[in-house]
């Protein structure tokens, strides 16, 4: 059993040693993470130059790109054999609604799913690594559970965890995505040389945080777990929008 693991706050940080401590007893694991925080990457891959993986001291490899990069150089030319599994994490603060679109942590777990493999996606609700013994504790029994009772299908499981004493996490709800509001505005300075800058403003709070999705489950400090898929198809609007178009517009244009 291989394991492969990456995460977006970089190789050096704090929940990836917890989660690769915690996983450690599962599995035969492997390492490759950005070289530095990538933390909102998204699923950016880098076109523009080549990338290089390099090894820690600590074993992991770590490559100066994203998190996407990183599971894609390990599943595409890195790895000798394909891992059964691909896990991200632990992040330092929450990925819940429309989050899950930024987020790199989320991102790496995506490619592993991409490439047809099962990945879980773990972040802490709230940033400083309160608590982090607890959320790689949770990590590892969902990890646990995974290979004693794989899900049947492709699986994206992005899973949420508040920054409790183990004692205190209640069990797992599986949720869908909230909604926030709009990010905050952006924040205006200027360099020493008097040019201006704008720094991107923080997220906006909870717009949809009712029963059932991942904002109110963690607000009430249990364990959310939404699974994910990424077909973005508007299927509701396939119809509208063909009526939408004029055939003597397809027809003028052949």
């Amino acid at each position: 059993m291989l394991i492969l693991i990456s995460n977006d706050d970089g190789y050096f940080a704090p929940g990836l040693a917890a989660l690769v401590e915690a996983l450690r007893p599962l599995a035969e694991l492997i390492v490759v993470a950005p070289e530095t925080n990538r933390s909102g990457s998204s699923n950016s891959l880098t076109l523009d130059r080549p990338l290089s993986v390099r090894k820690a001291a600590s074993g992991f490899f770590y490559v100066n790109g994203t998190p996407s990069d990183c599971v894609h150089v390990a599943l595409t030319g890195l790895l000798e054999r394909r891992p059964d599994l691909v896990v991200s994490g632990i992040n330092d603060g929450q990925n819940m609604g429309e989050d899950t679109l930024y987020s790199g942590t989320v991102a790496a777990a995506t490619e592993g799913y991409l490439f047809g493999l099962p990945a879980i996606a773990f972040s802490q609700v709230s940033k400083g690594w309160t608590h982090l013994d607890a959320a790689a504790a949770a990590a590892r029994s969902f990890v646990e559970r995974f290979l004693a009772r794989p899900l049947a299908g492709p699986t994206l499981l992005n899973v949420n965890i508040p920054n409790l004493p183990l004692s205190e996490l209640k069990a797992p709800r599986v949720t869908r995505l909230g909604r926030r509001h709009p990010s905050e505005p952006v924040v205006r300075s200027s360099t020493p040389y008097g040019e201006p800058v704008y720094w991107i403003g923080p997220a906006g709070k909870a717009a949809d945080a009712t029963p059932g999705t991942d904002f109110h489950a963690c607000a009430e400090g249990a364990v959310s777990v939404t699974p994910l898929r990424f077909d973005l198809t508007h299927t509701a609007q396939i119809e509208p929008v063909r009526e939408w178009i004029p055939a003597e517009w397809i027809d003028a244009n052949r």
